[in-house]
């Protein structure tokens, strides 16, 4: 064996630990390991004969969606898309945005959006899905009630962090897995001709020549709909434990439809009941049911964590407006959108109570994860070539992944008169809303002017420092800056120095917030315009990295006095303060819309829609993590278009 292959194995030994399988597991594979709760049940009608053409036809299509899709598109190619070990749409949108142009966010911001509008449908149709099961005993149960308690709860723990929830999820879901491939093989094991679904000629063959066959690909495709997660999650477990963790999934999950298929061949006929709960014999079938809830109870968990971490990059991406975040436990990672949570809660409640079963729910499903997954094969495409991958291995994968997903999108599209409507009216809302907050806030920058520090507004702003007769307003005043250029400021900034009353201070400061594509980076650089008097400051955050300025200001001016480059004690009032570096203040500037402003209707439009989005969003102060009491807030007018073409006519 070669020296290079002996280091290889090494290394990925090194990466593969048994915590991160068992975490892997648990988190990962939640959304597709309870999949065959509901995949047949939106294929095969209760009452309905069953046909072995189309019984063995669906099964090897489910196989060969779970090898193609899931095992060679995700596990194989896209998990090589890493951005320091992190995943996800946005991750990889961040690895190919700076070799194209910005026509390659639509795509991010589309794949996002239906991300999202996964994570409303995926826990009610889990859940309800597994409490269902109930009905075997109690045919005339109503379930809504439990599944909406069990979906209240499960919001309602979001805010306490799931450190706890966590240490049960690995080994819950790996018993989950296990009684799942073991109840399959035993309703396998009478009637392994199934197996002969592994030849894909069975699936050519029922798309082909069965009746209508092709559109049952949208029931198909819920098989692999938590494919997606398997990316996202990536910098939670780690690349190598997904993959080890796949061997096992799949296994789980071909033995449990190869057995639900092997009952439907027997029994000849579908009923009432999921065929999953069919197989289950009857002495553990209780147990089965509460072990199922408690599988979708953990797959929820981990789709809600997923929109979480999708919507913190967004935010930190600009595009999504900032909401107060909160990090409620030690892992790293693990956060908490109060405005996320209630709103996918009330999202979800809705859904039960607007679908009322887990058949009907099948119907919206699949549909917004087949628009994601096309938008993660465009860019997962880019990525290749901007990677300089060979266009012999582009051009096939290519192929193949847009003629699977396109043929999943066109039968899926049959949904949408039985309530797809709902995922497309969601998916395409936060498309909307990312799109004209993105547009909004670029409308805002180019409206921005700026003048040199340089030789004058330097000179007056360190006159202004030094005035003795000049009522001190702050030892240090911040200001929060869109200037990337420390020779250049905002003239919005310089207004509110200069303006009436005068803002004296000993010491100012002007911050640049830049997001950078590495998720953890935390950096920043130093411009001293005049020594004691003027700094710039360059703060550069990963697109994960919360953006506590008023902590990070904190630290940078110890470090400056520590090391002497900011002299603490050079004005006579400084040497009693009993804080180390001073008293301090941030001045935060918005905008407001100008009454001044003429604008055609659909600018208006769009620019009223902005700031109402705008006036959802937090507070500065809670937007770059600054004490309310340091912060002092102030308004500018923004003038888009002005309407200096009026005329007033003077009476005599």
């Amino acid at each position: 064996m070669s020296t290079i292959a002996q280091t290889s194995i090494r290394k990925f030994q090194s990466q593969v630990k048994l915590a991160g399988i068992l975490i892997a597991t648990g988190i990962v594979f939640g959304d597709i390991g309870t999949s065959p709760l509901y995949t047949y049940t939106a294929i095969f009608q209760p009452g309905e004969v069953i046909d072995s053409m189309k019984a063995l036809g669906i099964l090897s299509c489910i196989i060969w969606t779970l090898t193609l899709q899931t095992t060679v598109k995700y596990i194989l190619i896209t998990l090589q898309a890493d951005n320091n070990g992190e995943g996800g749409i946005f991750s990889l949108y961040t690895l190919i945005r700076r070799y194209y142009g910005k026509w390659v966010v639509i795509l991010a911001i589309l794949g996002g959006s239906f991300l999202i509008s996964d994570g409303i449908i995926t826990p009610p149709i889990s859940v309800a899905s597994a409490v269902e099961g109930l009905k075997l005993y109690y045919p005339h149960l109503n379930t809504i009630p439990i599944v909406i308690t069990i979906l209240v709860f499960l919001f309602v723990i979001q805010q306490f962090g799931t450190q706890v929830i966590g240490k049960i999820f690995g080994p819950v879901m790996i018993l989950w897995f296990a009684f799942m491939g073991i109840i399959g093989f035993m309703a396998l094991s009478k009637d392994f001709t199934v197996l002969k679904a592994l030849n894909p000629v069975y699936a050519f063959n029922f798309l082909l020549h069965y009746p209508k066959g092709f559109w049952l690909l949208g029931g198909v495709f819920l098989c692999t709909t938590g494919a997606e997660a398997l990316y996202s999650d990536m910098g939670h477990v780690g690349r190598n434990n997904i993959r080890v963790s796949w061997i096992f999934i799949k296994i789980a999950l071909i033995l449990s439809y190869a057995g639900q298929t092997a009952w439907l061949l027997s029994a000849g006929k579908a009923n009432n009941l999921s065929p999953f709960f069919n197989i289950v014999p009857l002495p553990i079938y209780i147990p089965a049911v509460v072990l199922s809830t408690l599988a979708t109870i953990i797959a929820s968990q981990a789709l809600i964590s997923g929109c979480f971490t999708l919507a913190n990059e967004a935010i930190h991406l600009g595009l999504w407006p900032r909401h107060k975040i909160i990090f409620p436990g030690n892992i790293k990672g693990q956060l908490y959108i109060p405005f996320f949570n209630w709103a996918l809660m009330a999202a979800c409640i809705s859904v039960v109570l607007y679908f009322r079963e887990s058949t009907k729910m099948e119907a919206a499903f699949g549909l917004s994860v087949t628009l994601t997954m096309l938008s993660t094969t465009c860019l997962i495409v880019l990525y290749m070539l901007s990677r300089r991958r060979s266009l012999a291995i582009i051009i096939p994968v290519t192929i193949m992944f847009l003629t699977v997903e396109i043929s999943f999108l066109i039968a899926n599209l049959k949904k949408i008169a039985e309530g797809g409507w709902i995922m497309l009216i969601m998916g395409t809302t936060l498309s909307a809303i990312m799109l004209i907050w993105r547009w909004g806030r670029g409308t805002e920058e180019k409206l921005t002017t700026y003048s040199e520090w340089e030789p004058d507004n330097l000179k007056r702003l360190v006159g202004l420092s030094h005035g003795e007769r000049i009522e001190n307003f702050s030892t240090h005043l911040i200001y929060i800056t869109s200037s990337p250029w420390p020779q250049r400021i905002e003239d919005k900034t310089l207004n509110s120095i200069f303006t009436s009353p005068l803002k004296k201070a000993d010491i100012y400061w002007f911050f640049h917030i830049s997001i950078t594509d590495e998720p953890y980076t935390l950096q920043y650089k130093i411009n001293t315009l005049s020594s004691n008097d003027a700094y710039f400051v360059d703060l550069k955050l990963g697109f994960r990295v919360p953006p506590r300025v008023d902590l990070f200001f904190r630290k940078i001016a110890q470090e400056l006095i520590k090391s002497g480059e900011l002299d603490r004690e050079y004005r006579e009032d400084l040497k009693f303060e009993q804080n180390p570096i001073g008293g301090y203040k941030f001045i935060v500037i918005s905008s407001f819309l100008s009454f001044d402003n003429q604008l055609p209707f659909w600018k208006n439009f769009l620019i009223r829609i902005y700031y109402n989005i705008k006036g959802v969003a937090v507070t500065q102060d809670d937007n770059y993590g600054l004490d309310p009491s340091n912060v002092i807030f102030e308004k500018y007018p923004l003038v888009y278009t002005s309407a200096d073409h009026i005329r007033l006519e003077r009476i005599k």
